[in-house]
């Protein structure tokens, strides 16, 4: 696993029209009325995170009709599979995990017979239990159900956990095999759907999906409303997103817009103002954009991830907004994922770098082309830095540092398949030029368009459209930057000169106490540079004198208020502990929240009471996903 509202019928009537551009016939097989591009069963391809058995059934169109009940925090409907199946086959595993089924039945009304089967020996307790149906010839079931007590993937927030206060809200992260707790599916990144859902929420509460919204909401009967929902591309089933709650809509230009809490819109549009700019810097690059709309929502401060780029709606956290647009590399994060990682998709878990690698150094070139070299350059060396840092703590040749992973070995951080991933694509750019190597990456999204793919795939792929001698290859050293752990000798380094200037700032604090006085004139890079390079021991007088001088705790920018957090807390620096209360309470992102705790747990005399007692409150307000991480740095099981 980076304005004023406009009506809402301007909204509808914008996406109602939303034409998404089919995926080539050559590069799909048509199964029904369903494209789905074909599923690899190659034995690098095998996802050990899904009990489905694709070479035999497998499902290529989900149609969901659920209805949201906010009271009994529930989600429950039906759900219609089309099924691709081989001859003779009578049977097909899905994935679930703790779903209440009801009943399955054909196409016809008839009962299916059905087995909930044991989890695999050894599995994480993410993976479920396979659900195994008897479909004789059957090639479309409807089944019953409700989403599992608790599901991992939905967070139900009370009225007191939004901006608002008034109304409830709900929003799901399927990242990486959580949507099997709420939709019966082959929950499996290879095994690529398209789907369609029709959602009732009470009024007056909007829902978006990641998928186009179909005309205006229906007013049913009985106080709610129906919202309808189509996605005619094949997308990995992780990519079925919904968010619910009260939300007004932004337009920020003719293909993109916002959502969020009315009483956040205004600073959210403002801070993702330059999105269409950076829909385009993207197209420039890499071809076209080929989702229709690029839609974004700001989501409460609970959301675990900074970002998730659910095709057509990429959910977002508060904690990115800083009135400057000095994050906003997030959003050119989420909107690369639209080429790299939606486009193409990893086909198994241990190739997540094939998402995130690749998105990372695309993310660079259109934060270069929007903001300019120097920003970029300076968030590339921010990147080298997560590596070495990385590989300092678990060794250079640790394994788990290689970029292709068997699924099945430790994974060591989000430093390897982000980052390694970025300095990868960023090494190979400087040995072959930038125009060969763009041209390369365009035609790897084109040919492999709506499909997924494996680390061989892409080493393939190199040495077929871009190496053009054996002593080139051997330069580009493409099979140890893939297969083999730790940062090979010919890695592109970052500038120097990117942060000479912080760099000799940070000097001249270790060496004499010197705080810098530019740093109102610095970017948020270069602060967040020197915050993360001073000596890591300081007195109370010292942090009080820099937090005085620079401002730290008054900071809107959540990245640098992080990083004076973790050295105050590190150095038992009791006035800080307020303000980190104050934010691990209000805040649910892993990045911020688990980095805190592990700071606090690590000091068992004066730091593990306060995590205790604070995780004690926030624990209940944290996703599935933020908590999992800290419960592992607490050694917490309830």
């Amino acid at each position: 696993m980076r304005r004023l509202a406009a009506p809402l019928i301007a909204l509808l009537a914008t996406t109602a029209c939303t034409t998404m551009e089919t995926a080539p016939m050559a590069q799909q097989t048509r199964a029904g009325d369903a494209m789905v591009s074909p599923i690899l069963t190659t034995p690098e391809a095998k996802d050990n995170q899904t009990y489905a058995q694709p070479q035999i059934a497998r499902v290529t169109h989900v149609a969901l009709d659920l209805d949201l009940n906010f009271d009994a925090q529930a989600i429950g409907g039906t759900a219609v599979l089309d099924i691709m199946a081989e001859p003779g086959a009578e049977e097909i595993v899905l994935d679930d995990k703790g779903l209440q089924i009801t009943s399955i039945t054909d196409g016809e009304g008839r009962a299916l017979p059905y087995e909930i089967g044991r989890p695999r020996a050894g599995a994480n307790d993410d993976m479920g239990a396979p659900l195994t149906i008897r479909i004789g010839d059957a090639r479309q079931i409807r089944i019953a159900y409700a989403a599992a007590e608790n599901a991992s993937a939905l967070q139900w927030l009370s009225p007191e956990q939004t901006a608002g206060g008034e109304y409830p809200f709900l929003f799901s992260q399927g990242q990486a095999i959580l949507n099997r707790t709420w939709i019966p599916t082959q929950d499996s990144p290879g095994i690529r759907q398209t789907w369609e859902a029709r959602i009732t929420a009470p009024k007056p509460l909007d829902v978006v999906m990641s998928g186009v919204r179909q005309g205006e909401p229906e007013d049913l009967s009985d106080g709610r409303r129906a919202f309808r929902f189509v996605m005619d591309k094949p997308v990995p089933p992780y990519l079925i997103a919904i968010a619910a709650g009260d939300i007004d809509f932004q337009a920020l230009g003719p293909r993109t817009g916002v959502w969020a809490e009315p009483s956040v819109l205004p600073r959210a549009a403002q801070e993702v103002g330059d999105t269409e700019q950076l829909v385009a810097a993207a197209e420039k690059l890499y071809g076209p954009y080929r989702w229709g709309r690029y839609d974004m929502i700001v989501l409460p401060p609970s959301f675990p991830y900074g970002g998730m780029e659910n095709p057509v709606m990429t959910f977002l956290t508060p904690t990115f907004i800083a009135g400057d647009r000095s994050n906003n590399g997030l959003v050119a994060h989420e909107l690369a994922h639209s080429w790299s990682g939606n486009l193409v998709t990893n086909a198994v878990w241990g190739d997540g770098w094939l998402n995130e690698g690749v998105t990372s150094y695309f993310e660079n070139r259109i934060v270069e082309a929007v903001y300019g070299k120097k920003r970029a350059e300076q968030e590339a060396s921010l990147a080298f830095a997560n590596i070495q840092e990385t590989l300092d703590e678990v060794g250079a040749d640790a394994p788990g540092t290689a970029l292709h992973n068997d699924g099945e070995g430790e994974l060591v951080g989000s430093a390897i398949a982000y980052d390694k991933g970025h300095y990868f694509m960023r090494t190979v750019e400087g040995i072959v030029g930038r125009e060969r190597f763009d041209a390369w990456l365009r035609q790897w999204f084109d040919n492999h368009a709506f499909e997924p793919a494996t680390s061989q795939m892409l080493y393939d792929d190199m040495m077929a459209n871009l190496v053009r001698s054996p002593e080139e290859a051997e330069r580009l050293m493409l099979r140890e930057w893939i297969f083999e752990p730790g940062l090979p000798s010919n890695v592109k380094r970052p500038d120097p000169a990117a942060f000479a200037e912080v760099d000799a700032a940070v000097g001249a604090y270790a060496n004499a106490g010197t705080i810098p006085s530019s740093w109102e004139s610095w970017t948020s890079a270069e602060r967040q540079r020197f915050l993360d390079n001073i000596p890591k021991e300081r007195t109370a007088n010292q942090l009080a004198a820099l937090d005085r001088a620079l401002g730290l705790s008054q900071t809107g920018n959540n990245e640098e208020l992080f990083l004076w957090l973790e050295l105050a807390l590190a150095n038992r620096y009791q006035p800080a502990v307020p303000q980190a209360e104050t934010f691990l309470a209000d805040v649910g992102r892993a990045k911020f929240v688990r980095p805190l705790f592990a700071v606090l747990a690590a000091d068992e005399q004066w730091g593990m009471p306060i995590a205790q007692r604070v995780y004690d409150r926030t624990r209940p307000t944290y996703h599935a996903v933020t908590r999992a991480g800290v419960d592992r740095v607490l050694g917490r099981t309830d």
